[in-house]
């Protein structure tokens, strides 16, 4: 059942209390995120997969590589969709059916991240020009709901593609066929990392969980790539933000950022 409007105005005084002194409900400083874990390979039949904890929230990612028919525009280049579920065990709010509008912006903003960072290179990904490319497909389940699932979708997906092993196949008689046995690395070019911040009053939060989130003002994710640069942004909420704030945001993003990429790299690593 959803707080009441009395709840959540009493809930906000009291974080905005906290913030004036620096501090937040769960004891962390305004720009720490919470403890991140990873697990790689959670998924034993996917071509990769990754299991994202940050904090309370966590989510499970799978990668599926499969040849498929190019797009008529794109037709030296392969394929990429990332999806989202949440799942109904992960938060009492969610419920089985179609996606509402923030799961698919969920599937989105996590989808333009790998897209726009150019993480893999889509033309090592062709068969056969126009005809046929391989398909790679990355669909990340909630397991466990506590807020800020922009992030932790970023995190699974690139971890578990980071991490994956593509299929081999070859072309015979114009059609794609698997060489069993054989896989290869995908051709990854950078690690992106998204960063989540939320405005509260006068007050930027790094990581909000689930209490900070339901209090917001204002939200942006702001995904980086291995080079520190932005490439990707994503704004929400009633309000925005102000000159000064959004320089301070992009700042944290990269700091933040750098972080979490060596966590993913450490924890990839630890998986070969």
């Amino acid at each position: 059942m959803a707080n009441s409007p009395i709840i959540d105005t009493l809930k906000k005084t009291h974080i905005l209390e906290l913030l004036k002194d620096g501090k937040r409900l769960d004891g962390r400083s305004l720009d720490q995120p919470r403890e991140l874990s990873i697990d790689i390979g959670v998924i034993p039949k996917a071509e990769g997969s990754a299991r994202a904890r940050l904090g309370d929230t966590e989510v499970v990612a799978g990668v599926k590589v499969q040849p498929e028919r190019p797009f008529p525009d794109t037709g030296d280049q392969g394929m990429l969709m990332c999806t989202a579920e949440i799942l109904p065990i992960a938060h009492p709010t969610a419920e089985t059916g179609p996606p509402t509008p923030d799961v698919v912006e969920l599937a989105r903003v996590t989808d333009r991240g790998i897209r726009e960072s150019k993480m893999l290179d889509m033309k090592q990904l062709v068969l056969e020009k126009d005809k046929s490319v391989i398909g790679i497909f990355c669909d990340n389940a909630v397991t466990d709901h506590d807020g800020n699932l922009f992030d932790v979708c970023s995190y699974a997906t690139t971890a578990a593609l980071n991490s994956c092993k593509l299929p081999k196949y070859e072309m015979k008689d114009d059609a794609p066929v698997k060489i069993e046995g054989e896989v290869s690395d995908p051709p990854i070019a950078t690690l992106p990392v998204s960063v989540t911040m939320i405005r509260i009053g006068e007050h930027i939060l790094v990581d909000p969980n689930m209490d900070e989130w339901t209090c917001l003002d204002a939200r942006i994710t702001i995904t980086t790539n291995s080079d520190g640069n932005i490439v990707a942004l994503q704004k929400g909420g009633s309000e925005g933000f102000t000159h000064e704030q959004l320089t301070n945001c992009a700042e944290m993003s990269i700091q933040v950022g750098k972080k979490i990429r060596e966590i993913i790299k450490t924890a990839s690593e630890g998986s070969n």
